[in-house]
């Protein structure tokens, strides 16, 4: 039945489940270690934080203020932009969100590292690092986590910035956040407080998965009992490593933010979250438990593998997440799509402190690994500052929710606070 054709039906899809079985599930095997996933177009036609209009004001008595005080007329270059981390001093409203041990990642790392610490902007080191490129050594091209360390420090020129070090539960194994504490290299961060240990619970781009690698079959027998494995692949010479989400209730997460703290004090917590339907209370637990950031990927972040479907139709966009989130004087941070001003700038309006650069960072310096990400970070900046003030504000952490209109939905309908039971926190 060769002719046969089913209109109106994802036929392409279906016919190449037919000739590849299992293997189907996932992006093309070839794009592993050189593709960076996820940023799904959303189905709906555009995505909810795209679609919001920044708005400004007619009058604009900030700008009036900024002009006294300046005893002229104040410009975009007026804008501050520096804010505060979770106890990191930022020069600007950015972080390098994490990326791991994926082949992309990692041939990257060393560059990314030294440029994010040259421009003052947070970066975190994501998980499965030491398990795959070892601590100190050097593996296929791929360095391991203290180098990146290095590189961050050694290119940093002052107090700005700093770096977090990410620990999964399949990573715990490993015992990261030991090693990292302990290790010199780490010293300078820890006394200038500028290291971070960040807990991650879960990940945009698969929310509710655990991480997932292609591996040699002979490898694989390596890490029997540690990992999970299963047969999908088309070539049969290799197999897919899954590692376990992890097991949150409420109280293991208000027990291990205490824990964090109470074993590791000198250094900052922070929580990754996934966009979970209740990502709202598990906000509020990780802050009243004590941690000095939250991050969230929204369903459009992510660049490691992961089944297209989760890619597709897992979890919540950046902007519901958002919504559903009430920060408060607590630190938020947010990734998710983000490369250019204006989506920063919204995301800064609903609530976040800084915004994490993912594959745009990770693009950025594969195009020109010497300056890719200081010249992305140039534009960013010079963006960020043009909206800003055209929204008659001279300091990012003076944007509000009333910056940003829904179509269909009046700007004075949108109130501040958040739909989240108050009662967590």
């Amino acid at each position: 039945m060769t002719g046969l054709r089913a209109a109106g039906f994802p036929e392409a899809a279906v016919r190449e489940r037919a000739r590849s079985g299992a293997a189907a599930v996932f992006p093309a095997e070839e794009e592993y270690g050189r593709g960076l996933f996820g940023a799904v177009a959303d189905r709906s036609g555009a995505d909810a934080l795209d679609a919001l209009r920044l708005v400004p004001p007619v009058f604009v008595p900030e700008r009036l203020e900024k002009l006294i005080d300046l005893g002229r007329e104040p410009g975009h270059e007026d804008v501050a932009l520096d804010t505060d981390i979770g106890g990191f001093s930022a020069a600007l409203p950015l972080y390098v969100s994490a990326f791991g041990s994926t082949r992309a990642g990692s041939s990257l790392a060393i560059a990314l590292s030294a440029q994010a610490g040259a421009l003052g902007i947070p970066l975190v080191i994501g998980e499965n690092v030491v398990p795959t490129d070892g601590s100190r050594s050097e593996k296929d091209g791929a360095r391991g986590l203290i180098a990146r360390l290095l590189a961050y420090a050694e290119s940093s020129s002052g107090t700005s910035g700093g770096v977090a070090v990410q620990q999964s539960t399949e990573d715990a194994d490993a015992e990261v956040w030991n090693l990292v504490y302990s290790a010199p290299e780490a010293q300078p961060l820890l006394a200038s407080g500028r290291l971070a240990f960040e807990l991650k619970v879960g990940q945009g781009a698969k929310p509710g998965l655990g991480g997932m690698a292609i591996v040699d079959a002979a490898a694989e027998t390596v890490a029997a009992g540690r990992y999970r494995s299963a047969d999908v692949l088309r070539d049969g010479r290799r197999v897919l490593r899954c590692a376990t989400a992890g097991t949150f209730t409420e109280e293991i997460l208000r027990q291990q933010v205490r824990f964090m703290r109470n074993n590791y004090p000198r250094a900052r917590v922070w929580v990754k979250l996934p966009p979970g339907r209740d990502v709202g209370a598990a906000s509020a637990i990780a802050w009243a438990a004590g941690a000095d950031v939250v991050t969230v990927d929204g369903a459009e972040g992510g660049t490691g593998w992961a089944p297209k479907a989760a890619l597709e139709h897992a979890g919540l966009p950046l902007a519901e997440c958002l919504e559903r989130i009430d920060p408060g004087e607590s630190c938020l941070l947010v990734s998710g799509r983000m490369w250019e001003g204006a989506r920063v700038v919204k995301a800064l309006a609903l609530g976040a402190r800084a915004a994490g650069l993912g594959r745009a960072a990770l693009l950025a310096v594969d195009e020109d690994p010497a300056a890719g990400l200081t010249r992305l970070v140039a534009c960013l900046r010079l963006e960020l500052q043009l909206l800003v003030s055209a929204l008659g504000k001279y300091s990012a952490r003076a944007l509000r929710v009333e910056d940003v209109w829904r179509p269909g939905e009046p700007a004075a309908a949108r109130e501040v606070g958040k739909r989240d039971d108050e009662s967590v926190r």
